[in-house]
């Protein structure tokens, strides 16, 4: 007979149920498998403290032999803090929808029990998964985003900061004069790197994730496809290329896909968002558990619980929570285009 204790199983304990949604396969998102673009910082804390520094190279003064050395001003140094968020999410089964489980064949009850939490844990950790793809997509463009579009963190006020001015990209002139894209991809590669201030270095490359429409009058440029038109890739020119991705004027150009709705998650149609990949200015920090045994401990990306309804016996809550924090730490190294 199937009853509430079978919650009280090892395999349903909070740190279980942690490891297995840690391992479940989840919804594919774009920015969170970029390499190299979001850094993950486990922190013991549910606050975070992000420490900037004025230590910019400067020019030196030349000055006679046999003379002391100039000495270097101290660094300026600024130290805000900021509180992890909350996300989290219930879903309820109800005593009646576990009453036709029963022990047969080679399935246990306990079994059975797993694979209808594992079920509601997957639905739920998909949920997860979109809602951290939004606060990413908000993180390459300085502003992250609650799912209702208030603000959650405006990084360039926070840091004192401005991005760059929109670049209009005027692709739907047609009579474009010649190699007005390929000097717009430089004016963003070396606005974008100067910000910077030499974080990565060498490593650093610029990607610009695109609107369908934005993309699709890119492609249809004459000097793009001109670029392209004797080469290997001239037979893609043939084929649709929607939420495809190709090189060219040093920045990787993606065409971003979000939601089937174009809109919840989405880059706007007609605009492109640039950011770097290899700078480290984007971090993700993840606090522990509000449970004592996660007190202190290094934060998961997810965790997941049942809670059983104490009074009647009739229900038990499958919880899943994450604490993130998405941050940008240089918001004037990114850049922003429109298509006309």
């Amino acid at each position: 007979m199937l009853t509430m204790d079978v919650f009280r199983n090892n395999a349903f304990s909070a740190v279980s149920m942690s490891a297995a949604v840690d391992t479940m396969g989840y919804v594919p998102n774009f920015l969170g498998s970029l390499p190299g673009l979001f850094v993950p910082q486990p922190v013991r804390t549910t606050d975070i403290f992000i420490e900037e520094r004025g230590n910019g190279p400067a020019l030196i003064q030349t000055d006679e032999r046999g003379a002391p050395p100039q000495r270097r001003g101290a660094e300026k140094r600024t130290v805000r803090s900021f509180r992890t968020l909350r996300i989290s999410q219930a879903s309820t089964i109800q005593a009646h929808e576990l009453q036709n489980i029963r022990a047969f064949g080679s399935e246990t009850e306990l079994q059975q029990l797993q694979v209808e939490v594992a079920r509601r844990q997957l639905l739920m950790r998909n949920d997860v998964d979109l809602t951290m793809e939004n606060m990413r997509l908000g993180a390459v463009q300085g502003l992250v985003v609650d799912a209702d579009g208030s603000t959650l963190f405006d990084w360039a006020a926070q840091f004192g900061q401005t991005i760059p001015a929109e670049i209009d990209f005027d692709l739907d002139n047609a009579a474009p004069a010649s190699g007005v894209v390929r000097k717009l991809c430089n004016s963003v590669t070396r606005t974008m790197l100067r910000n910077l201030g030499g974080l990565g270095g060498n490593n650093v490359s610029v990607v610009g994730i695109c609107g369908d429409d934005f993309w699709d009058l890119l492609t249809a440029h004459p000097e793009i496809r001109q670029t392209y038109l004797n080469t290997i890739a001239a037979a893609e020119l043939r084929e649709g290329n929607a939420w495809e991705s190709f090189r060219y004027g040093g920045i990787t150009w993606i065409n971003y896909r979000g939601t089937d709705d174009n809109s919840k998650v989405a880059v706007p149609a007609s605009k492109v968002k640039f950011f770097p990949v290899g700078a480290g200015i984007f971090q993700i920090a993840y606090a522990p558990a509000e449970r004592f045994e996660f007190v202190n401990t290094l934060g998961q990306q997810v965790y997941s619980w049942v809670v059983p309804d104490k009074d009647r016996d009739s229900f038990v809550d499958v919880e899943m929570y994450s604490y993130p924090l998405p941050v940008c730490t240089m918001p004037k190294a990114l850049h922003r285009g429109k298509m006309t």
